[in-house]
């Protein structure tokens, strides 16, 4: 049966949700719902269903609502979500949350603590592991090809020069850590995907003369080292139109253990896998790969396929601590932000993140 759901949030990115709802058997989209009428009613014309400026409203004429999109935006691109996605909790609805899940890691602990006592789900759009390249590096450490856990390094952003810089942009990039806090979430999250936890945090960060000769405050290079739970070491780099990515690409990931490395380029794209136990002298020489090509070449093609684990998750009524990319994914991904903004606030000092609330576990599922 078909998950009746609503999009609170009437921009881009909600579009985008909508988009895949109504293309989605596994959902009938009924309603939106955005604080600007205009944008409600464009976007809900445009979808063929009703629209509303209130949740409650929104709620009182269709309570059949059973989960929501909320893809509110707002400083630090990201800070309007807490408010909706617990007016919705509190309406007994189920959340899926744009990233990153709040733009303030207390008010990311309280969604998910509050959710967690409405026994409601509550998922994130991390959308960057819902692809056919991560599913293929999941089978390969999986079957042992990979090994125990050396590095990861993961480049993520977007291409650019100081001659494609076109000023600080609107008010709400206009802040420091807005890019670290809008973008961040999906490398964090694509890095514990493969890796697990983070430990410790080291980051720096800075802005190229160009955007400092146009006072623009954006902490647009992002240069952070972690350690994880396993022992295995990690590097992300990101940054937001500063330069031109070389190798790999605006997205890449690679992932070297014990046994065997792989590489994910474009996100989408590609994978690269090169098995050790294919080269005679491994010290000086690197094997061919071998290459999984998707053919893909949309990063769109995330959003379908990571809404589409969504409504299973939640139509098939899965335990709360099996849903994908749920709300304590997300609020992981956030506490690695707060460390690094506060590892760059003390010059680059090892940071150890906030600990995540416990997972109990579904009594029935465990035993």
């Amino acid at each position: 049966m078909a998950l009746n759901v609503a999009v609170i949030g009437a921009g881009g990115i909600g579009r985008t949700h909508a988009n895949c709802y109504k293309n989605n058997e596994k959902a009938k989209l009924v309603a939106i719902c955005d604080i600007v009428e205009e944008k409600a009613k464009k976007l809900g014309d445009e979808m063929g269903v009703p629209y509303y400026t209130s949740q409650k409203d929104m709620y009182a004429a269709h309570p059949e609502i059973e989960s929501v999109s909320v893809c509110s935006s707002g400083y630090d691109n990201g800070s309007m979500h807490f408010e909706p996605a617990m007016e919705a909790l509190d309406a007994g609805r189920h959340v899926l949350v744009e990233k990153p899940i709040c733009a303030e890691l207390c008010d990311a602990q309280e969604l998910v603590r509050f959710a967690k006592s409405k026994k409601l789900y509550l998922g994130c759009n991390l959308n960057h592991y819902f692809t056919q390249t991560a599913d293929r590096a999941g089978d390969l450490i999986r079957e042992d090809k990979i090994g125990e856990l050396v590095y990861c390094i993961h480049k993520v952003g977007f291409n650019g020069s100081e001659k494609k810089y076109a000023g600080p942009g609107t008010p709400r990039w206009q802040t420091p850590y807005s890019h670290v806090k809008a973008f961040c979430a999906h490398p964090f999250s694509v890095m514990r995907h493969f890796c697990g936890d983070i430990m410790q945090v080291q980051a720096f960060m800075d802005r190229p003369g160009v955007r400092r000769t146009l006072r623009d405050p954006m902490l647009s290079i992002n240069s952070i080292h972690v350690r994880f739970a396993n022992g295995g070491v990690g590097y992300l780099l990101s940054q937001r139109g500063d330069a031109m990515f070389g190798l790999g690409g605006w997205w890449s990931y690679e992932h070297a253990g014990t046994r065997g490395t792989f590489c994910i380029e474009n996100c989408v794209e590609k994978l690269s896998f090169w098995d050790i136990d294919t080269v005679e002298n491994p010290g000086m020489a690197s094997p061919e790969p071998v290459v999984f090509d998707t053919g893909i070449k949309d990063f769109g093609a995330t959003f379908p396929s990571r809404i589409d684990a969504w409504l299973s998750d939640v139509g098939n009524k899965v335990p709360y601590e099996h849903v994908r990319a749920s709300g304590r994914d997300a609020l992981a991904t956030l506490t690695y932000t707060f460390a690094a903004m506060r590892s760059y606030e003390e010059g680059g000092a090892l940071v150890i993140p906030e600990k995540l609330p416990p997972i109990h576990g579904d009594v029935k599922h465990v035993w």
